[in-house]
């Protein structure tokens, strides 16, 4: 799954939580997701790497008219 910020940057993320079906037949239907993705701020690390961001209820594309924040399959 891929996420687009809230710049509209891509993110390969990890879905944590799934608000609405977890099947669906059109993209229109989609559930609003929870998902976590590695932080492409080089400021942002620890002794661990790179830290990680979090986002939550984010729609699928065809539910967004913004240029980002959206989730869409890869």
């Amino acid at each position: 799954m891929i996420y687009f910020d809230h710049s509209g940057m891509p993110h390969k993320a990890i879905i944590t939580a799934v608000w609405g079906p977890e099947t669906y037949n059109v993209p229109a239907e989609a559930p609003c997701l929870n998902l976590v993705y590695v932080s492409t701020d080089e400021s942002k690390s620890d002794p661990f790497g790179r830290q990680i961001e979090r986002d939550t209820s984010v729609p699928h594309r065809a539910q967004q008219q913004a240029h980002g924040n959206y989730w869409e399959e890869e």
